[in-house]
């Protein structure tokens, strides 16, 4: 499932991190609750999730 799509966007849009939140964006999602998919409630309509 590698390289199925690529995005293409003008450079001046790329923005980076901000490394004093890289706790925040980078730890491990085992460690964030709300990541965890179980968390959230999917709509019947919702298909494939």
């Amino acid at each position: 499932m590698e390289g199925v799509s690529i995005w293409v966007v003008p450079s001046a849009e790329i923005t980076a991190s901000d490394p004093e939140q890289a706790g925040e964006l980078f730890e491990p999602a085992a460690d964030k609750i709300y990541r965890h998919p179980t968390f959230y409630e999917i709509p019947d309509e919702v298909k494939h999730i």
